[in-house]
């Protein structure tokens, strides 16, 4: 029984041995040295090294007296290994027949690569980023290898010299992030990362174009104040990212989302400008605001919200006016005693004026409306006035013919007698 185990131990090592041998003899370097890589669950060969080619080995495993393949192997100065398991990760060594050590040999395995998930956004209209990660994890060293072209430029091929492949940097080297500088915003690009490890390497190619990328960072600065006075308002306001160029052709538009601190639910309003004025901002709670923003043409997708900031709306009472110089409301200031200090004036403190914070839409509705009503009466003062003059002239050839007839028969009375 034992003897039949063992032959057919042999046969598969042979098998194996075809195999491996076949696909390659002994596996590169790659990495540090002394150090072989393969595939789990596959046959793989490890080679003795400082050994020539044919001279007969034995290998152990590091630290244990159980040989693994003798010289009479007749794989010479290799041991192959049927179906890599994890638990063959480790070191071996490989003795020529004096017993002497002739190498070490560490075993990692793990898996090829596979392609890379990537994704790519543009912060701006000059530069834009691509991001990737494994889309299955290989257990070995990895890198990248990254690059992009012209896919469909909009100048003619004899206008642009040439359309790549350029490098995609990687800042810094080795991030999981490229990205190519002085973008041109009508071009298509075709991204190439390419995933590589030990045992292979695999791509993936994604085509992108800036205007579909565009994705501004958050607004910066944003700050929530309370307005004196006005228990249910809070004035917010922010700036442009730092990472956007302020152009007068590429603005952006934000939308503003805000709630007590107490409440689930977000209210959202689109401001006009940097600033906003809540005006149903419950009183005497402390609320939470933050911003986003987006490419005032709606290219592109909005930014994510910038971090929060809190406010809570002012519980001081509107300051009142004391009127001067009206006979009616002046007060008659009694003189104080000698033994006991004059009494404080009051400050004159100013109404605040009311804010007015209407919706520039809203103004250019009621200028248009304004103008429509102006226009259509000018239109009917037009009518009434030719019609007038239309019953005026009536009236005058009407007289005129009456008069004449009038004439007609004086004259023919004169004659008859």
């Amino acid at each position: 029984m034992s003897s039949s185990c063992s032959g057919l131990s042999r046969v598969l090592v042979a098998v194996a041995a075809a195999l491996v041998s076949a696909s390659s003899p002994c596996p590169q370097a790659w990495g540090p040295p002394g150090v072989q890589y393969g595939q789990l669950g596959r046959a793989l060969m490890l080679c003795c090294p400082g050994v020539t080619a044919g001279a007969p080995v034995s290998w152990f495993r590091d630290g244990e007296t159980r040989l693994l393949q003798g010289p009479a192997s007749g794989l010479g100065p290799k041991l192959v290994l049927a179906r890599a398991e994890s638990t063959d990760e480790g070191t071996y060594t490989c003795r020529t027949l004096d017993g002497a050590l002739r190498g070490m040999v560490t075993l990692r395995l793990g898996y090829p690569p596979a392609r890379p998930v990537v994704s790519c956004r543009a912060a701006d209209y000059e530069n834009f980023s691509c991001t990737w990660s494994p889309s299955q994890v290989s257990g070995l060293p990895t890198r990248y290898l990254t690059s992009y072209r012209f896919q469909d430029h909009i100048l003619s091929p004899r206008m642009s010299p040439s359309t790549g492949p350029w490098p995609c940097l990687q800042d810094p080297p080795g991030a999981a992030r490229c990205i190519v500088h002085g973008a041109e915003f009508w071009s298509q690009y075709r991204i190439n990362v390419t995933e590589v490890n030990p045992l292979g390497a695999s791509t993936r190619l994604l085509d992108v174009s800036l205007q579909s990328i565009l994705r501004p960072d958050p607004p910066q600065g944003l700050r929530v104040e309370s307005v004196p006075g006005y228990p249910r308002r809070l004035r917010a306001s922010w700036t442009y990212p730092a990472s956007w160029p302020r152009q007068p052709h590429f603005l952006l538009k934000f939308r503003l989302q805000y709630r007590p601190a107490q409440h689930p639910a977000w209210s959202t309003v689109e401001p006009a400008g940097l600033e906003e004025v809540i005006t149903d901002a419950v009183a005497g709670l402390p609320h939470v605001v933050r911003v986003s923003a987006r490419d005032f043409l709606d290219a592109g997708t909005w930014s994510s919200w910038s971090p929060e900031a809190w406010g809570t709306p002012s519980t001081e009472p509107l300051p009142k006016e004391i009127p001067v110089g009206d006979q009616q409301h002046t007060q008659t200031e009694e003189e104080p005693q000698a033994d006991s200090p004059a009494p404080p004036k009051p400050s004159l403190l100013p109404d605040p004026q009311p804010l007015d914070h209407r919706d520039p839409l809203e103004q250019v509705a009621v200028l248009a409306s304004l103008g429509i009503f102006s226009f259509l009466g000018l239109v009917a003062g037009a009518l009434a006035l030719g019609l007038c003059l239309l019953v005026l002239s009536a009236d005058i050839d009407g007289n005129g013919s009456q008069k004449q007839t009038e004439s007609s028969s004086l004259l023919g009375q004169s004659h008859s007698e």
